[in-house]
């Protein structure tokens, strides 16, 4: 059984992660509306990826014999001005992902329970990678301006992008 504080935080996170996949399916309905389907595409799988961490929580919570507790998920954002604003909120999204991870880390040290920090693990260093790549992303836009020939080619580049194997946006 688990600890009933490690079990609340689990279930905070979990809610956390499906509202970053309804965060990025906002993110992606906006990029559809700029007709930069590219985008649009990269942040649909981003919003799968977020559903599967939600998934890995709520089988973990599963195995442990734990509460799986759902609350209601607030809307997110859905206006924005240009690519970079949306990247920005993106990589904010993805550090307050990361920060509530490592305080759920703390708590199950603090209380001793080893499984748990384990498990955790794998999300802390996704959360490196995922921080990592949009930031990338936030320079890149930086650097070919939000608007133009580089974006174009960078809203190609994205199109490219798949989630365990799946088929490119061109393929679905």
């Amino acid at each position: 059984m688990i600890n009933t504080n490690i079990n609340a935080a689990l279930n905070e996170q979990l809610n956390m992660e499906y509202y970053s996949a309804y965060s990025y399916l906002a993110m992606s309905a906006y990029f559809l509306t700029q007709n930069l389907n590219g985008f649009a595409h990269w942040m649909r799988v981003q919003a799968q990826e977020e559903l599967t961490h939600g998934m890995k929580i709520y089988d973990f919570l599963d195995d442990r014999e734990a509460d799986i507790r759902f609350s209601t998920i607030d809307t997110p954002k859905q206006c924005w001005d240009n690519p970079l604003e949306v990247f920005e909120d993106s990589l904010a999204q993805e550090q307050r992902v990361s920060q509530s991870i490592y305080n759920i880390a703390d708590l199950a040290l603090s209380e001793r329970d080893h499984a748990t920090h384990t498990f955790l693990q794998w999300f802390i260093a996704e959360q490196v990678e995922e921080e990592a790549i949009v930031r990338e992303l936030i320079d890149t836009i930086k650097l070919v301006g939000i608007e133009g020939n580089g974006l174009f080619l960078l809203d190609r580049d994205l199109a490219q992008r798949q989630l365990n194997g799946t088929s490119t946006a061109e393929d679905q």
